[in-house]
């Protein structure tokens, strides 16, 4: 057996559990150590390996094949690597969208989520899925940046605005919403510290414009964009009834970018990176959610 850093870590006085076998190789299979339809060592090996017995790696395998990692797990002969479930690349509603792709980012062990958007709904409910494997043992990232971009309060947004045209009450409403919001992003990433000890850093920044569009940024490796449509809409208010110019972000097409899929999606994400980065360290300031 080759001896490696890694054999030294996982082979010290203590016994590895097998969740920790299978949080190592599933390291191998993200780093691209494993490859889709690689064979793993035999479980003997294994077993030499990381020191423990063949029934420890037996479940860390059938671990591994329930999350959809491995394929053929069983006595007979060593599993190959499953081939790596397709995310679709066809235009979808931004909810709809979003979530599967967060999950996917969150495998990386340091994630890296940029964001610009009227305001947090979509990313907030989106994470639900990332969080909920974290909590589930599926995925464990060692460290979690998030930079969120929204409109600062004291701007004149071009929407959401009243069709009467006295905005008052529809701006404090779309602040209300995304400083609430803003916080529960915040309160649930920032709560993976003391639940799973990953290391989290979520900021924000206002911008001085009413952003056009939603783009979303995964691990420099993937944007997304969907056009904010205007629309005319209603809302219940104590007062009466609220008419509005506004858009249903969650609804809008989201359109996908990855750096590996051709050198145009390439260049595409590499200048988002590069316009959301200048934003945040230029004309936008400091963002404090009340």
């Amino acid at each position: 057996m080759v001896v490696t850093q890694e054999n030294v870590a996982v082979n010290g006085s203590r016994r590895l559990t097998p969740q920790e076998i299978a949080d190592t190789l599933r390291e191998r299979i993200r780093r691209g150590d494993l490859k889709a339809g690689d064979r793993l060592p035999t479980q003997a090996e294994l077993a030499e390996e990381f020191g423990v017995e063949r029934g420890a790696v037996r479940q860390a395998l059938r671990s591994l094949q329930d999350l959809g990692l491995l394929t053929n797990v069983s006595k007979g002969s060593p599993p190959r690597i499953a081939e790596p479930a397709r995310i679709s690349d066809d235009p979808r509603p931004t909810m709809v969208a979003l979530s599967p792709r967060l999950g996917e980012a969150f495998s990386a062990a340091h994630v890296r989520i940029d964001a610009a958007c009227l305001t947090a709904e979509t990313l907030m409910l989106a994470m639900g899925e990332p969080l909920r494997r974290i909590h589930a043992g599926e995925l464990k990232p060692d460290k979690v940046d998030v930079r969120v971009l929204l409109p600062s309060r004291d701007i004149d947004l071009a929407f959401p605005v009243s069709v009467e045209g006295d905005d008052s009450e529809v701006h404090q409403r779309w602040l209300s919403q995304r400083n609430a919001q803003g916080h529960v992003l915040q309160h649930n990433l920032r709560s993976l510290r003391n639940s799973h000890g990953i290391d989290v850093n979520i900021r924000f920044r206002a911008l001085p414009f009413t952003p056009p569009v939603k783009l979303y940024l995964l691990n420099e490796a993937e944007a997304l964009i969907a056009y904010y449509t205007i629309t005319r809409r209603e809302e219940a208010t104590d007062t009466g009834t609220l008419e509005m110019y506004d858009t249903l972000g969650t609804d809008s097409l989201l359109f996908s970018f990855r750096r590996r899929a051709a050198q145009r999606d390439a260049a595409f994400v590499d200048e988002s990176q590069k316009w959301f980065n200048a934003l945040w360290e230029t004309i936008t300031t400091d963002l404090t959610l009340s």
